[in-house]
């Protein structure tokens, strides 16, 4: 999957070329048609703004993956990111497999947004959701799934890592895995994000 690494000054990182060795460098301005994969890092300064940036680099990338980059990544530019279309937002020093794994699971189907900003994310919007959704009826994903596996879900769902869910239930965390790989099935889902979207009302199940 040939990658494309945009940035302001169009020079190329060390960790870039160690998880690409055959990348392609250019400008923010434009997204190179030889790409299928598209990386770019946010300009420096504080007046960027992530949705006019990323929605106008989806427009070029034309319906293939968008994942930014930034130095100083932030709960708000990520929720900004995502929203404008992007795929994935990562830090812009991140190890070469690092990088990697992000570029496998948006070739695959899903969102990145690194697990200790995805746990912030998560807690957000559970607490933000918490008054607002009705108490009586429960919602439809829990049909599918049994009482431990949505015990599991309401947990991931608030951000808690597989460590702490399976401190909390007293279970290994090999057990945790299992039950998240059974959710994501059941639900029809392709990561933890979209799950976590689906338990907090966000997203209808498939």
């Amino acid at each position: 999957m040939p990658s494309a690494f945009l940035s302001h000054d169009t020079r190329s990182r060390e960790t870039w070329k160690q998880a690409f060795p055959d990348l392609i460098v250019g400008p923010l301005a434009r997204v190179p048609l030889a790409a299928t994969l598209i990386w770019a890092l946010r300009p420096q300064g504080p007046n960027v703004n992530m949705s006019a940036l990323a929605a106008s680099l989806c427009r070029q990338a034309a319906g293939r993956p968008l994942i930014v980059l930034a130095d100083e990544p932030g709960e708000e530019e990520a929720l900004a990111a995502l929203g404008a279309g992007a795929v994935g937002y990562c830090n812009g020093h991140a190890a070469p497999s690092v990088l990697t794994q992000v570029a496998l699971t948006v070739g695959n189907g899903g969102v990145w947004v690194g697990q200790r900003l995805m746990q912030r994310l998560l807690a957000s919007t559970s607490r933000g959701l918490a008054a607002a959704l009705p108490k009586n009826s429960p919602p439809a994903w829990r049909e599918r799934l049994t009482a431990r596996e949505q015990e599991t879900a309401l947990l991931l769902a608030q951000g808690d890592s597989n460590k702490e869910i399976a401190r909390r239930m007293e279970i290994t965390e090999r057990t945790v895995k299992a039950h998240v790989g059974a959710m994501l099935e059941k639900l029809g889902v392709r990561d933890r994000l979209q799950l976590a979207l689906i338990v907090n009302g966000l997203e209808a199940p498939r």
